[in-house]
Formats: C-alpha cells, sequence, structure tokens
C-alpha cells in the first residue's frame, strides 16, 4: 500500500469532501519519496504531529504518521524555527504524514466524538452540535442515572485522565452532549438541546460563568484524552482491514 492508497482508505469512510469548512489541510500534509511507488509496511499513530513524534515513528520503523493534529492550519506559514525542525523530522526520514482533524471528530463509529459515547456505554447516540456549518459532536444517553462526579469518574477510566466535573446542573445526569478537545464554548449548543451535561476536553475561564448561570453540567476531559479516541480506533481499523503492522505513539500532554 503506497501514501496515496492509505488515504484513499481513510478517505472512503472519512469523507473529507463533506467538511469543505475545515481549515486545517486534511489528508496527506507530508508525502514521502514515492507516493504512489513506495509500500508502506509500518503505520504509526498519534494525536499530535511534532517534531518528537515524527522522530519516534521514524525510530520505531514506521514509512507513515497518521495524527488528529497536523502540522498545517490553512494559513501560509514560513518554514523556519519549530516549523522547519518539525517538517525536517519528517523529510529527513522520508516519513509521510496523514491527518484528520474535524472529519476524524465527527464520525461515526471511528469520530472521537461517538468513540467516546461508545466507550462510556452510552446509548441512542445521535449527532450533535457543528463547528463553521460542520456536524461534529454526539448526544446519547446514559444507562442510568449519574451525578456529574460520577460521569467524570466513568469519563476518567475511558481517557485515563484525571477528568474534572462541574456541577452546575441537574443532580442526576441522564443525556449527555459530547465535543472533544478545546470546544468549551459550545457547552450554549448543548443547553439549547436541553441536555443535562456537556462533556469536552477543556474547558475554558471564559465559560465558567455561562455554563453555571445556563445551569448545565459540564465535565473536563482533557484535550489530548478525549482525542486519543480516534487515532486510537483508526489504528485497530488498519490492523483488523489491511493487516498492515502499526504502533502507537502516546504523549500525552496533561491538557
Amino acid at each position: 500500500m503506497t501514501v496515496k492508497e492509505l488515504h484513499e482508505f481513510f478517505n472512503a469512510f472519512l469523507k473529507l469532501e463533506d467538511f469543505p469548512g475545515d481549515p486545517s489541510l486534511n489528508g496527506i500534509q507530508i508525502q514521502n519519496s514515492g507516493l504512489e511507488t513506495k509500500e508502506i509496511k509500518k503505520i504509526a499513530f498519534a494525536v499530535d504531529a511534532c517534531q518528537q513524534t515524527a522522530l519516534k515513528a521514524a525510530e520505531m520503523g514506521a514509512d507513515a504518521l497518521v495524527v488528529h493534529h497536523g502540522l498545517f492550519w490553512g494559513h501560509c506559514e514560513r518554514v523556519t524555527g519549530v516549523h522547519y525542525k518539525r517538517i525536517k523530522a519528517f523529510l529527513d526520514n522520508d516519513l509521510a504524514l496523514l491527518a484528520y482533524h474535524i472529519p476524524l471528530d465527527a464520525n461515526n463509529p471511528y469520530g472521537n466524538n461517538f468513540g467516546l459515547a461508545k466507550l462510556m456505554g452510552l446509548k441512542e447516540a445521535e449527532g450533535f452540535g457543528s463547528w463553521r456549518g460542520m456536524p461534529i459532536g454526539v448526544k446519547a444517553k446514559l444507562e442510568k442515572p449519574l451525578t456529574a462526579e460520577e460521569v467524570a469518574k466513568l469519563l476518567s477510566t475511558v481517557t485515563k485522565t484525571e477528568c474534572r466535573a462541574f456541577p452546575f446542573g441537574k443532580e442526576k445526569i441522564t443525556s449527555i452532549g459530547i465535543i472533544s478537545g478545546g470546544a468549551s464554548e459550545d457547552v450554549d449548543q448543548a443547553a439549547a438541546e436541553g441536555l443535562d451535561a456537556y462533556i469536552t476536553g477543556e474547558f475554558a475561564h471564559e465559560q465558567y460563568h455561562t455554563a453555571e448561570e445556563m445551569g448545565i453540567n459540564v465535565i473536563s476531559g482533557g484535550h489530548y484524552g478525549t482525542e486519543i479516541i480516534g487515532v486510537s480506533l483508526l489504528k485497530k481499523k488498519v490492523e483488523e482491514e489491511l493487516g498492515l503492522e502499526s504502533c502507537f505513539i502516546d504523549i500525552p500532554t496533561g491538557l
């Protein structure tokens, strides 16, 4: 399988064309020396593209690195300083880079949000929330009512991070909206839907009083913790369907 074929495999279900408003330059961000000719024998997966993940992937013998957060975000950037170091790490090791941002957040069943809902044992999952007019999150129901602290504990078992509860709403939660990563500003969408709680990665200071005044519970699971899900599911799919060797590069930021 070549880099081009690998991207075609992912795009068959991630469907980048359905997310025209995403400035993340999804897909192949850095090719290798043989876009349509060099065989990929091992694929590395990580949440973030950076110098450290590139060097680690090369050290582990990977031919391509697949991430959620790529190196390019839709604007022109000088290849100097840190940006140069990151790109150089890929080019020096003939390592291809593929990134899938909003398409991987939103995908059912391989995305961060639907993946989180399933791993938490939530039921009746359906699409919820939008970003720049694109669908992104999920809303679902708990099997039994839980407090905000109990939901945070449940989420912690999935993300392997210390999740924090902000109990601003109902004592017992039955319905939850999820948008992973840095989506604290979307708490208003959860409140507008009449949901009992909202789960995101980073809960920002600016939204604290807003959520409290709207009377909705918020659980913060960490940006990294809530977005390790999608790339992990992609890794499993590649192993099961393509039979390619793969590895996961776990570099938690604690954020």
